[in-house]
């Protein structure tokens, strides 16, 4: 019997990050691969207190050590870039898209578009640079499987498509948006934007659970995506224990604040459970 991430029983289901001799850096065991195994073999339990310890342990250390923590957003926005990075180099590399899911980077290129576009327009800072990498990285991705590797992209098992996801965010963003003085339309793409990002990783994860094997380059994407949402959530959490009088004013004064924490907070899950 299959379990839900596709291997038969009696199978070792840790190997679900690696093809044969890939998850070795030369002579070297990679240490990602080797710690998520070693991770998934503990019960449930373990999981759960090991995971909260390290979270909290995390937060503690980047409220001692960070003083502004606005700039956990920037670092946020530059472990994002860096998972793309490394998908870049196994593209250019290993000449191989295979486990990438084209329709994560579609959504991740919406997403980031949208974001860039209302940052011109609304409030252009460094985070607008950071996108604009970001964004040009991703679209580098979308080319590659488009059209140099697409015939190693696994299109039958990347078969989630963009708009199951994109249409119910647009929906939601015309309830749930900014009650700033900006243009309608701007703040309804603000919504829509953080939504998508939200679950953009959705096809990514369908498509690792529907494989066999996943390359370990896809797998350290995911885990910096999943840092970096994680370093973005905190940087919520800590604004809350510092007592900061506008954002918990801003919680209780209507449903958009708490849906962008909700966003951070759903991502972060969706990404936690995976691993």
């Amino acid at each position: 019997m299959a379990n839900r991430w596709g291997h038969q029983a009696g199978a070792d289901p840790y190997n679900q990050f690696a093809t044969p001799r890939d998850d070795k850096l030369g002579k070297v065991r990679d240490p990602l691969l080797t710690a998520s195994r070693w991770f998934k073999r503990r019960s449930q339990k373990e999981k759960v207190l090991l995971g909260s310890i390290c979270g909290v342990l995390a937060l503690f250390l980047m409220w001692l050590v960070i003083e502004d923590h606005d700039n956990l957003f920037i670092m946020a926005e530059f472990v994002h870039f860096a998972g793309i990075g490394m998908l870049l180099y196994k593209l250019f590399s290993k000449k191989n898209a295979g486990g990438l899911s084209l329709r994560s980077q579609e959504l991740s290129a919406l997403f980031l578009g949208i974001r860039l576009f209302c940052s011109f327009m609304m409030e252009y800072d460094i985070h607008t640079f950071l996108d604009l990498l970001t964004l040009l990285a991703t679209l580098l991705v979308i080319y590659m499987l488009w059209f140099p590797l697409k015939d190693s992209y696994q299109a039958a098992e990347d078969n989630m498509q963009s708009y199951y996801v994109a249409v119910p965010c647009l929906l939601l963003a015309c309830i749930a948006k900014p009650a700033t003085q900006h243009k309608l339309i701007f703040r309804i793409m603000w919504a829509v934007c953080v939504y998508i990002e939200a679950v953009s990783v959705l096809p990514q994860l369908r498509m690792m659970q529907r494989a066999k094997v996943v390359e370990k380059f896809t797998a350290h994407y995911v885990f910096a995506l999943g840092v970096s949402r994680f370093i973005s959530c905190a940087h919520w959490i800590l604004q809350i224990i510092d007592g900061d009088s506008f954002l918990l004013q801003a919680i209780g004064s209507g449903i958009w604040p708490a849906m962008v924490l909700l966003s951070e907070v759903v991502q972060t899950g969706i990404l936690a459970d995976f691993w």
